[in-house]
């Protein structure tokens, strides 16, 4: 009895190791994402902006006054969004740009104090292929506005 337990680990062991997982294939994510934002612009008629970072935005209101940076520690109060609509966070935040998500470092230098931006975030601008949880799955498009209060 002891022999065949044995043997059914190994076996199981053997079977277990030999299972291949796919490679997270972050090309193959940037082709995804982008026809699922591109998508979504067409659906909400948006006329957003792409980045060469991948990034789509719409400048909703400049504002006015110098561009923050990354290195600019920035008040803002924003919304966020999956595709789908689901809101997964509302708020104001204080923080150094660079300490926040690529899709931020990248499109909120767009606007001055007093601005407005809507930013589409493809995931690898955003969490990745990662769930930091709180309702945004792996490789989740990111929808935020934005209202750049100062910095």
């Amino acid at each position: 009895m002891k022999k065949i337990f044995v043997l059914a680990i190994v076996l199981f062991t053997l079977f277990i190791s030999c299972k291949k997982d796919t490679p997270f294939d972050p090309a193959k994510q940037a082709v995804i994402d982008d026809g699922l934002i591109q998508t979504y612009i067409k659906a909400n008629n948006i006329p957003a902006i792409k980045d060469a970072s991948g990034l789509y935005y719409q400048v909703i209101t400049p504002g006015t006054g110098p561009y923050p940076n990354i290195l600019s520690t920035v008040n803002v109060n924003y919304s966020g969004k999956l595709l789908d609509g689901t809101v997964f966070q509302t708020g104001n935040i204080t923080a150094q740009l660079g300490t926040l998500i690529q899709g931020w470092q990248i499109g909120i230098p767009y606007i001055n104090k007093g601005g407005r931006i809507l930013l589409i975030i493809p995931s690898a601008l955003g969490y990745g292929n990662n769930s930091p949880g709180g309702g945004i799955p792996a490789n989740a498009v990111l929808v935020f506005t934005v209202d750049l209060l100062g910095f």
